[in-house]
């Protein structure tokens, strides 16, 4: 064992050992002793540096490659991981520093220092063991992988930009379309009103004169043949004015403006059931037929009820209609169920009668569902949210 590391370096036997092992690799690998100067390099190292290795040997080896930053701020060699490290007697590894060629330019490395201790159980440090290697091509694979990862990024970026954008400009146009779908409802209610009012003052009106005067007339005329004729054509404006009030029912029901929905929707399937020969069910607690919900929602959830008993009508072939409203905590439901042949229910509605339905309930801050199963009937179901205290 050698007390000294200048003498361990001039032993011939352990020098060639030395030699064969650091030229065989190709990495750069260098000698200090504890002043920092070069006792050994391989052929690599001093290559990679610019030197001959007997231009390396002796030298300072952090003044002479590793005395600046990347940016050429100098170094102090108080700040050298490398002095430090060994000075301490411990091991590191960097990879974020520049050492320096011969002909002043800087190369990316990384580099590992180990201490020489001068016994085999932990002895003094009498030197250290650098090994480095140029990393240019892994910065530069980095530098390009970071800036691919910043334009992926700032392409995500804006392309969820422009995703927001386009969503908040569909929102506002949902909404839009809803408020103009709200407004379109109420205008066409209130010329319903107007239309039904003026049917039923003039139109009314003028039947039921007409059938007073022909009563008269009735009465006035001996001739049997004569009466009969008048028979007829007080059937005729019977029957008229039978149409009349079916028609006004449809514009306006004044039962719906006068009694509330749930008396409007009873009377409803009752005029239901003997236009078309269906069983109804018309099921309402007392304590719900008690609660108003406003004009608006009460014409709303009417105009619902009248599409779906027209959809039954027309397409259920079914042989019985329940209409039944509940409460659900603080939230109303209302069903109305046949037994008809039902449906594939769709995801999202496309005839314009579920549509309109649809959006009637959404206005009113609730939501509508369709329950169909084909030969198992259909129930269409709508919740308002906190309809009652």
């Amino acid at each position: 064992m050698f007390a000294d590391l200048h003498q361990l370096s001039h032993h011939h036997a352990w020098r060639r050992q030395l030699e064969m092992l650091l030229e065989s690799t190709g990495e750069g690998i260098y000698g200090i002793d504890l002043r920092g100067r070069c006792i050994f390099i391989n052929s690599a190292g001093a290559e990679m540096l610019g030197y001959t290795p007997d231009e390396v040997l002796g030298r300072n080896m952090h003044y002479l490659i590793h005395h600046s930053h990347a940016d050429s701020a100098l170094m102090p060699v108080h700040d050298c991981r490398i002095f430090r490290a060994f000075q301490e007697g411990r091991g590191v590894r960097v990879d974020d520093e520049v050492l320096w060629r011969r002909d002043g330019s800087a190369f990316p490395a990384e580099y590992a220092s180990y201490p020489i201790r001068d016994g085999e159980h932990g002895g003094n440090v009498v030197g250290a063991v650098v090994t480095f290697s140029d990393i240019s091509e892994r910065k530069r694979t980095e530098a390009a992988l970071q800036a691919a990862h910043d334009e992926l990024e700032r392409r995500v970026a804006a392309r969820t930009a422009e995703l927001q954008a386009a969503s908040e400009e569909l929102r506002a146009s949902h909404a839009a379309l809803q408020r103009l779908s709200a407004h379109s409802n109420a205008v066409r209610e209130e010329e319903r009103r107007h239309i039904a009012r003026d049917i039923h003052d003039e139109l009314g009106a003028s039947l039921t004169a007409l059938q007073l005067e022909m009563n008269w007339l009735r009465r006035q005329l001996p001739a049997p043949a004569m009466q009969t004729k008048l028979d007829d054509m007080l059937e005729i404006a019977g029957n008229a004015m039978g149409a009349v009030r079916r028609i006004l029912t449809d514009l306006r029901p004044g039962v719906l403006d006068h009694l509330g929905l749930w008396a409007a929707l009873e009377a409803l399937l009752t005029e239901f059931q003997q236009r078309t020969g269906l069983v109804c069910h018309y099921d309402c607690a007392p304590h719900i037929e008690q609660c108003r919900l406003g004009r608006e929602a009460e014409i709303a959830l009417y105009r619902i009820a009248q599409e779906v008993l027209t959809n039954v009508s027309r397409h259920a072939q079914a042989s019985a209609v329940r209409l039944h409203a509940s409460a659900i905590g603080r939230d109303l439901m209302l069903e109305i169920s046949d037994d008809g042949r039902g449906m594939i229910a769709p995801a999202q509605p496309t005839s314009f009668g579920l549509l309109g339905m649809q959006e009637r309930a959404r206005a009113l801050g609730g939501e509508l569902e369709i329950d169909s199963t084909q030969g198992a009937g259909t129930t269409v179901r709508v919740t308002l949210k906190g309809v009652f205290a």
